[in-house]
């Protein structure tokens, strides 16, 4: 398999559909990767995922960089897009630069992803301009939920539906390459997906996006704190993993374990150490 570009991303658009994936850690990625997953998306929630935070908020830029660079570490042919975090693009479209470059520069990512329509066009446009390839993101944003109402379907109505509409176009026209589309109903998001010229990639948006992303986690059933509705679990890896922690525990008490297959040999007695 070869290495997918933004460009090989691009030209997918009604002839395949592109699969996307989260990743933290150089061990994940490798997996993902091996099985021809497209894109790889670093994505902020490993806040919650991982580091246990209550949202997204709080994850900075260089815990971004740091799981960043360790999944670029472990992929050789998916493209790897780093999140941008909250608080790393909004002050000014100059910090949406330095922030993006570094992703590219330090973490190795392929392109960044950050959330708004219209408001964000500007830092679209510079962070493009400066060769940093851009993946928007509209319908629900984690990072701004709050002003959203909380964690709800986004487009439900005419006008805000036309400002979502609106919003992707923007984004297109900035620069973007592709536009992640969270929490919509899913026949929005084929309007949305028609009418713009680039990818859209769903998550609770129906099928039909050019592509689909998951929380990896929650599609391994690794996340228990709660499961949003619009997942499907194929695995649920939670319940066997206690399993096994369980068995290790009762065969640490009983003794069970280490058996003699799971201990280096000698032919010396060193019993006769402590008689010296």
């Amino acid at each position: 398999m070869k290495k997918i570009t933004v460009k090989d991303v691009c030209l997918m658009k009604g002839k395949e559909k592109i699969s996307m994936l989260t990743a933290y850690d150089a061990p994940m990625a490798s997996l993902l990767d091996g099985e021809g997953v497209t894109a790889l998306l670093v994505g902020d929630s490993l806040g919650m995922v991982v580091l246990g935070y209550d949202s997204t908020v709080p994850v900075t830029m260089e815990q971004m960089l740091h799981h960043a660079g360790a999944v670029s570490r472990g992929t050789k042919h998916a493209l790897v897009v780093g999140d941008m975090p909250f608080g790393s693009y909004q002050v000014s479209v100059e910090q949406a630069v330095v922030n993006g470059v570094r992703f590219l520069k330090e973490a190795g990512c392929d392109c960044v992803k950050l959330e708004g329509g219209g408001e964000v066009c500007d830092n679209v446009r510079a962070l493009v301009g400066a060769g940093v390839p851009v993946m928007g993101h509209i319908g629900l944003t984690p990072q701004t939920a709050g002003q959203l109402g909380g964690f709800k379907v986004q487009g439900k109505d005419m006008d805000t539906a036309r400002k979502l509409i609106a919003g992707a176009r923007a984004l297109e026209e900035a620069g973007a390459f592709a536009i992640v589309l969270e929490c919509v109903p899913g026949s929005l998001a084929e309007v949305v997906t028609r009418a713009v010229a680039i990818p859209t990639i769903g998550i609770g948006a129906g099928a039909g996006c050019d592509g689909q992303v998951l929380v990896t986690n929650d599609m391994l059933g690794l996340f228990e704190r709660f499961t949003p509705g619009f997942v499907k679990k194929y695995l649920n890896l939670a319940p066997e993993i206690k399993t096994a922690v369980q068995s290790f525990i009762r065969e640490v008490d009983s003794k069970e374990f280490p058996a003699e297959e799971h201990t280096f040999a000698s032919k010396e007695d060193f019993h006769k150490l402590l008689d010296e």
